[in-house]
C-alpha cells in the first residue's frame, strides 16, 4: 500500500483517487477551494443554481464505463435526462437549428437545407462512429509515452486522416454554411480550429449527433458528488482550503505536499491542477518544461462567463443555445491568429431551467452565458460590462424578448479568475489544445521526467481537455503508477 497525496479535486482527481483506492491504497485529496470538483463547482444565489464550468453532457458510454468498473452504474449516483432538442443554433431572427435527439431527425434537417446532405450526413456520421469506437475503446487510454501507441490495425488504415483536417473533411462534403458550422461546432470542445484539428477528430460528430446530449439533474455537479461518494466508499479522504504551495522532495523523490495546513507525507505525489503550476512547486531546476515551452504551446481558449438570474422564463430558448448570428472565422481569428477582444463574438447560452426546475425558482431562469476569448487578454469590469451588454442586446434583438430589465443578479468569472481561483496557465479555461503537434505522446507527460514518484493528470496531459477525457485521464494515471 502506498500513501498517495493528489493536488486538486477536478474530475481527473477524483477519477485517479477512486481507482488508486480500489487498487488498496491510502488517498488523500487537497483541494485549495472551499468545494470540491475544481472548475465542476457550483454557484448558488437566491434560489438559482449554476454549473460554473462544465456544462455539457456528452459521451455518456465513458461515464457509464467509469462507475461500471467500480461495480456501479451512473444511475446509482444521479437522474440523467436526454435533451430534445440536444442544443440549438441561433443562426438569425426566427433562423433556428434544433439538433434533435437521432441521427434521422438532424439528417432530414439538413436535407431540408441542402439537397442530398442527408445522405451525406449518415455515411459521414457511420465513419465518425467507426473513428469513435477506435478512439475511445482503445486509442485515448494510451498514456502517451511513445508514438507507437497510435500505430493499430485501425489507425494504419487512417493515418491519412491524421494529415488532413476537419474543415477540409467537411467543405469537401457539405456546401451550405449553416450545415459547415454545425459540423464543425463540436471540434471546439477539443480547443482547436477546425483547420487545425485532424480530421481523425470527426469521431466528436458521432458523440453530438449519434450518442446526444444528456443533463444530470440537479446539474453537472451531481457526477461530482457521485464520483465523491464512491471515492469515500472506498476510503478516500477529501480535503477543502487545502492548497499546496510546496512539492516535497527527499532524494530526488516526491516525498509529500506542503499546504497552508501543514505536511503531508506521501510515497506518491499526482496533481491534477494546471500542469505549469504545479511545475512552480518545484525548484528551477526540477521543472521539466521552461516558460518558453508553454509559452509556445497552443492553448484552447480562456471564457468571459456570465450567471444571470431572471425574473421570468425565455421560452423561445431551448437548455443549451448556441449564436452563430456573427463571422464564425473572424471570432475564431481573435482567439488563436491575433489575440484579442472579438468585435463580433460567437456566444452560448445554457439555460438548465428549461428542461430542470431544480435551477431555478418557479417561473424564473437561471441563464449562463460563455464567451470564448483568447487566453491571456486583458480583463477588466468595463470589458465585462461592454461584452455583457453587447451580448444581451443580441439575444433581445434575435429573439423578440425583454431581457435586461428582468435581470435579478448578475455575476461575471474571466481571465483574472481563472488564474485567481485554478491557477491557470494564462486564464486558459479548458488546457491545451488538440491539434495535430499537441496528440497522445506530443503532449506534456504523465510521469514527471525529473523527479520520482510525481504523476500528472488532467488537460493539460493526455487524453486531452473536456469532462470524459478527464475522466480516463484518472484511470490511465492510476494504472500507470500501478
Amino acid at each position: 500500500m502506498k500513501k498517495i497525496v493528489i493536488i486538486g479535486s477536478g474530475f481527473s482527481s477524483l477519477s485517479a483517487a477512486c481507482y488508486l483506492a480500489k487498487k488498496g491504497h491510502q488517498v488523500q485529496v487537497l483541494e485549495k477551494n472551499d468545494s470540491l470538483g475544481g472548475r465542476a463547482r457550483q454557484f448558488k444565489k437566491d434560489g438559482f443554481t449554476f454549473d460554473m464550468g462544465p456544462s455539457w453532457y456528452w459521451m455518456p458510454d465513458v461515464f457509464e464505463s467509469f462507475f461500471g468498473d467500480f461495480g456501479k452504474q451512473v444511475s446509482d449516483y444521479y437522474t440523467l435526462d436526454r435533451l430534445s432538442p440536444g442544443y440549438q443554433v441561433v443562426f438569425g431572427k426566427d433562423d433556428l437549428f434544433p439538433v434533435e435527439d437521432s441521427i434521422a431527425k438532424i439528417a432530414a434537417r439538413f436535407e431540408e437545407i441542402e439537397a442530398g446532405s442527408g445522405a451525406k450526413l449518415t455515411r459521414f456520421l457511420e465513419k465518425a462512429r467507426i473513428n469513435y469506437d477506435t478512439a475511445v475503446k482503445d486509442l485515448v487510454y494510451r498514456p502517451g509515452v511513445s508514438p507507437l501507441e497510435l500505430v493499430t490495425p485501425q489507425t494504419v488504415k487512417k493515418v491519412v486522416l491524421f494529415f488532413t483536417n476537419i474543415r477540409g473533411q467537411v467543405e469537401k462534403q457539405f456546401k451550405n454554411q449553416k450545415l459547415r458550422s454545425l459540423l464543425q461546432f463540436p471540434v471546439l470542445f477539443l480547443g482547436a480550429k477546425p483547420e487545425s484539428t485532424p480530421a481523425f477528430y470527426n469521431f466528436m460528430n458521432y458523440a453530438d449527433f449519434g450518442l446526444g446530449t444528456w443533463h444530470p439533474k440537479g446539474g453537472m455537479y451531481q457526477i461530482v458528488d457521485g464520483m465523491v461518494t464512491l471515492g469515500k466508499s472506498l476510503g478516500v479522504s477529501y480535503h477543502t482550503d487545502h492548497g499546496v504551495d510546496k512539492i516535497l522532495l527527499q532524494n530526488g523523490k516526491a516525498s509529500g505536499v506542503r499546504t497552508g495546513k501543514g505536511i503531508i507525507e506521501a510515497d506518491v505525489v499526482i496533481s491534477g491542477a494546471d500542469y505549469h503550476h504545479t511545475e512552480t512547486l518545484l525548484p528551477k531546476e526540477k521543472r521539466a518544461y521552461s516558460e518558453a515551452y508553454w509559452d509556445k504551446k497552443t492553448f484552447a481558449p480562456s471564457s468571459l462567463l456570465f450567471y444571470i438570474g431572471l425574473d421570468k422564463k425565455l421560452d423561445t430558448l431551448a437548455h443549451h443555445n448556441l449564436f452563430f448570428d456573427v463571422d464564425f472565422d473572424a471570432h475564431a481569428g481573435s482567439i488563436y491568429d491575433t489575440p484579442e477582444w472579438p468585435d463580433e463574438p460567437l456566444f452560448y447560452v445554457n439555460l438548465p431551467s428549461q428542461s430542470d426546475p431544480l435551477m431555478a425558482p418557479k417561473g424564473k431562469e437561471a441563464c449562463f452565458i460563455l464567451i470564448p476569448i483568447a487566453p491571456n487578454l486583458k480583463d477588466t469590469p468595463e470589458l465585462r460590462e461592454k461584452y455583457c451588454d453587447a451580448v444581451l442586446n443580441r439575444m433581445e434583438a434575435l429573439t423578440d424578448t425583454e431581457i435586461k430589465s428582468h435581470i435579478l443578479f448578475n455575476e461575471s468569472f474571466c481571465v483574472k479568475d481563472f488564474k485567481e481561483v485554478y491557477n491557470s496557465y494564462k486564464g486558459n479555461a479548458y488546457g491545451l489544445a488538440n491539434t495535430l503537434l499537441q496528440t497522445a505522446f506530443l503532449r506534456p507527460k504523465m510521469k514527471s521526467k525529473t523527479i520520482d514518484g510525481l504523476y500528472f493528470t488532467g488537460q493539460l496531459t493526455v487524453p486531452g481537455p473536456g469532462v470524459p477525457p478527464a475522466l480516463i485521464s484518472g484511470k490511465i494515471v492510476a494504472d500507470f503508477i500501478e
